[in-house]
């Protein structure tokens, strides 16, 4: 029996919406084309292309069965350290650790296939932290050795431990979100998180003003960062019912969470890009660079989100 049998309506509806929104844009960006000679309307075209298909891929891993889900969640994980790793400078020595490193992206997800909260939560900071560099260090060379464990942890924490926190919202009870289940929760995330980097995009654009971290991301402005937060407030409001066991207080401030976090991890990944020199990750994704530009806010909204989640509805009980 396929999971999408028990999904709940909520969930499609929802869906269904994305793609409704996702037509109307299309149509805006066709129609600007036509009538107004815009200079970013190429950049929004691949934009909009790119969304059709990581809409279509994002709606076709929640339709899945809960381990094939995980399986795809995984792989992204895969995907945005191996971009993290092919950014940062290794050496020769270095080469038989990754392969222990790209090993704990599989056993990660198990546990969160197997529900196993109490070793998903301490694996990657705890015994990927103290067994990796004993393996460095039996390379036998020492130059580079802070750098090479450092950076490596730093890539397991950012693109594997915190994605990881969106896949094992699928391992949550069912029963404490009655409106749409654990596959909602993963829902509310990606598409709050989505949401406030296009409103930061549109309201940055619209109104410019003061920079926040010229440095490291000149495009982002106190306009964008503050009309990011409200817009992605505003629509955590309105879809938190649905999809959501968050009432009173939480409803208003779920998307406050979110749309801080993530952009958080949009200017931290922005810092490590700008470190190494490139503009995107990759070029995986046309008109929108590579996995990691795509997941740069989920690494931190991710595991805050899970955690309010995992505090206020589920008391922080550990569920194994």
């Amino acid at each position: 029996m396929m999971w999408f049998e028990n999904i709940p309506s909520n969930v499609f509806t929802t869906v269904i919406a994305i793609y409704a929104v996702l037509f109307a844009a299309t149509i805006s960006v066709i129609l600007k084309g036509v009538f107004f000679k815009a200079d970013d309307h190429e950049e929004l075209v691949r934009r909009v292309k790119s969304w059709w298909l990581i809409i279509t891929l994002f709606s076709f891993a929640v339709f899945l069965d809960r381990p094939a889900a995980i399986i795809f969640l995984g792989f992204v994980s895969f995907l945005a350290f191996k971009e993290f790793i092919s950014l940062v400078p290794t050496r020769r020595i270095d080469r038989p650790v990754l392969f222990y490193a790209y090993l704990t992206i599989p056993l990660q997800f198990f546990w969160v296939y197997e529900y196993w909260y109490g070793v998903f939560i301490v694996f990657i900071p705890v015994w990927s932290f103290l067994i990796l560099p004993v393996r460095t260090l039996f390379a036998g060379s020492t130059d580079g050795f802070l750098r090479a464990t450092g950076t490596l942890h730093w890539g397991l924490m950012l693109t594997v431990f915190s994605l990881s926190h969106a896949a094992y919202m699928l391992s949550l009870p069912k029963f404490n979100n009655p409106a749409a289940g654990s596959v909602g929760l993963l829902m509310f995330l990606v598409i709050l998180t989505q949401v406030n980097d296009v409103a930061q995009y549109i309201w940055g654009r619209s109104l410019g003003g003061p920079k926040i971290v010229p440095k490291v991301s000149p495009g982002k402005t106190w306009a964008g960062f503050l009309g990011g937060v409200a817009t992605t407030a505003v629509a955590g409001y309105f879809i938190a019912p649905y999809l959501t066991p968050f009432e009173g207080i939480h409803v208003y401030v779920v998307g406050v969470v979110i749309a801080i976090s993530g952009f958080l991890g949009d200017i931290t990944v922005s810092a490590f890009k700008r470190d190494m020199g490139v503009k995107n990750s990759s070029n995986l994704i046309p008109g929108h660079g590579g996995i990691l530009d795509r997941v740069d806010s989920m690494t931190y909204s991710a595991p805050v989100f899970f955690h309010y989640v995992f505090y206020f509805c589920y008391g922080g009980h550990i569920l194994s």
